[in-house]
């Protein structure tokens, strides 16, 4: 509500809510949009005050946000206090820069709880937007506190499949070195960092192949990057993974990297967990193409 002063008298009426509403062209939309009144009737902008009225506006509706799609996921496991979701490729797991809308936490709310983080409920462990496979999310607070416990203490065991250029000399191996935002590309993680964390990760070769090798890799510890960082450190980058260093063969659009395998003491019931994931179709195809086979025939 704004009361006309007796020195307005003479003013127009844009002119005089100008300066109230931001701009002229500002005061112009809202009453051309008939939400501007002038002691309870609308007026049109060219109207002349005369000093002492009451005038009310009325703002503009905010347009309604174009709908996003909730993110797709399946279901692996579920009970009352935690369940894990297999994640398709290209679904991010909470908002942050760039996505804010269209999450899979956004796609739960209100069936995941836990951490101090309003963004990430639930979140016990991520995976990268452009990698598949097993998530454990949580349905309470007791049970995220429990479960994040477990996960500092390294009693969760998260285990992917990862095709990559070349052959690791050895057929296992441990990859220990620290990783932090790289100096120079500063979307990348590597040990070329001014603020190193320690990072562990072991891999052994599940099938070797002519030109890559199909690596089951497990995680130690749980840093942003660290399998897609630590191999391209030892010269084998993910197959698809141009961001840090993978040829893009076999029709790849994304990083040959899928969470297969998630193993867990159930922190209420104590029960021994474990969950697989097979491969989604696009690795799988591209698999088939990098051994020489068609579907369900050898070349």
């Amino acid at each position: 509500m704004i009361e006309v002063p007796a020195e307005a008298a003479g003013e127009r009426l844009d002119v005089f809510l100008a300066p109230h509403l931001g701009t002229r062209a500002k005061a112009q939309k809202l009453i051309d949009a008939g939400l501007v009144r002038v002691d309870g009737a609308p007026k049109p902008k060219r109207h002349v005050l005369g000093g002492g009225e009451t005038i009310v506006v009325e703002e503009l509706a905010a347009a309604p946000r174009p709908a996003v799609p909730d993110a797709p996921y399946t279901i692996a496991y579920e009970d009352e206090h935690l369940f894990v979701i297999d994640k398709p490729a290209g679904v991010v797991v909470h908002p942050g820069r760039g996505h804010e809308r269209g999450t899979l936490v956004q796609a739960l709310a209100g069936r995941v709880a836990g951490g101090e983080d309003p963004e990430r409920p639930g979140v016990v462990h991520r995976l990268d937007r452009d990698t598949s496979g097993l998530l454990l999310l949580a349905h309470d607070d007791a049970t995220h506190a429990a479960l994040q416990r477990a996960l500092r203490d390294r009693e969760i065991t998260r285990e992917y499949l990862a095709l990559v250029d070349g052959r690791p000399p050895a057929r296992r191996g441990t990859i220990d070195a620290p990783l932090g935002r790289d100096r120079r590309v500063r979307t990348r993680m590597s040990s070329d960092t001014d603020d190193p964390r320690a990072a562990i990760t072991h891999f052994e070769i599940e099938r070797a192949l002519a030109r890559e090798t199909l690596l089951r890799v497990r995680l130690e510890t749980g840093r942003t990057h660290q399998i897609r960082a630590h191999l391209l450190a030892i010269g084998h980058p993910v197959l698809g993974d141009t961001e840090y260093g993978g040829h893009a063969r076999y029709g790849l659009t994304r990083q040959f990297l899928h969470a297969a395998r998630l193993a867990f003491t159930h922190p209420a019931t104590g029960a021994a967990l474990e969950l697989t994931s097979p491969l989604p179709e696009d690795l799988e195809r591209a698999l088939r193409q990098a051994t020489g086979e068609r579907a369900g025939q050898p070349a």
